[in-house]
């Protein structure tokens, strides 16, 4: 059934999403292209778990999440969902590893595990010399690098980004989306990617272009 999501605001019905009719194989990376409005940021709030559709169905790993109660979405959203935000949304009190172990703190993994996999992480992404620095001693693309390795720490099956590249100039851009190209083929994940970023068609497997809450091309 054709997914929709409708939102009341005051006296005005507003149609986020009208009839999306899709399936995204394991691993693809994916961009959300179009203007603002076009329902971009609906779609990945629903793939994460985040909202509930008005009407359709949007089964994810076997698991229909417009019919799901709270608990299962949470779940969801903690198991199988990882979220990087244009805005990195990182703690400034805490380190680079501190900041990517934090969410496995919430899982309840033990300090030493979650330190582990918070250093492997930050390796991976070319970290390895920024693990004690805090958010305000890092460069705009180094705060996104440890927002891409916390996103990767509870071992998601999907990646979610709303214009991850909105905040850095384009050359560190282009190094973050290799970055995410690379994590892709070594971690095996969907990559789900809202963007306005022209440069995103080099690096991406598909491109969804949304218009008024439907999927032009």
């Amino acid at each position: 059934m054709s997914l929709t999501r409708t939102f009341q605001v005051g006296e005005t019905r507003v149609e986020a999403l009208r009839g999306i009719n899709l399936e995204i194989p394991r691993g693809q990376f994916v961009a959300l292209v179009g203007p603002s409005g076009s329902g971009k940021s609906t779609f990945l709030n629903l793939v994460g778990g985040l909202d509930r559709p008005t009407d359709g169905e949007l089964w994810i790993d076997g698991v229909e999440l417009g019919a799901s109660k709270e608990k299962a979405l949470t779940e969801h959203r903690r198991r199988r969902v990882g979220f990087i935000f244009q805005s990195f949304q990182l703690l400034p009190r805490l380190t680079a590893v501190e900041n990517v172990a934090l969410p496995l703190m919430f899982a309840g993994v033990d300090a030493a595990e979650r330190l582990e996999r918070a250093r492997v992480l930050l390796v991976q992404v070319g970290l390895e010399g920024r693990l004690h620095h805090r958010p305000g001693q890092l460069s705009g693309g180094e705060q996104q690098r440890v927002a891409i390795a916390r996103a990767l720490v509870g071992r998601p099956s999907i990646l979610l980004a709303d214009e991850p590249t909105g905040n850095i100039d384009s050359v560190t851009g282009r190094e973050i989306l290799a970055l995410f190209r690379r994590i892709i083929e070594e971690e095996h994940v969907t990559f789900l990617m809202a963007s306005h970023d022209g440069m995103v068609d080099e690096y991406v497997d598909w491109i969804l272009q949304l218009k008024d809450g439907q999927i032009v091309q």
